[in-house]
């Protein structure tokens, strides 16, 4: 399944942030992706929850490190 989410994400992550050129591993984080600030990361959350129809905590958000751990939260929801 986490080959589909990150397929999924990758989608996301270039329509919000509208750059084609992301490709995301587990270890991608804000840092490594051009434009990913901390407005970027909101409307990211948003469009990760909207599209995967889950609802992240504040604290699971706020806790983030990089990508592999937002998609281990995503499969813990679906």
């Amino acid at each position: 399944m986490s080959e589909t989410i990150y397929t999924q994400l990758n989608q996301i992550f270039r329509d919000v942030l509208d750059n084609d050129d992301i490709n995301l591993t587990a270890k991608t984080t804000a840092a490594d992706v051009p434009g990913w600030d901390s407005l970027a990361h909101i409307n990211l959350i948003l469009a990760v929850e909207r599209h995967f129809k889950v609802r992240f905590a504040t604290t699971e958000i706020g806790g983030l490190s990089d990508v592999g751990e937002l998609v281990a939260l995503i499969e813990a929801q679906i």
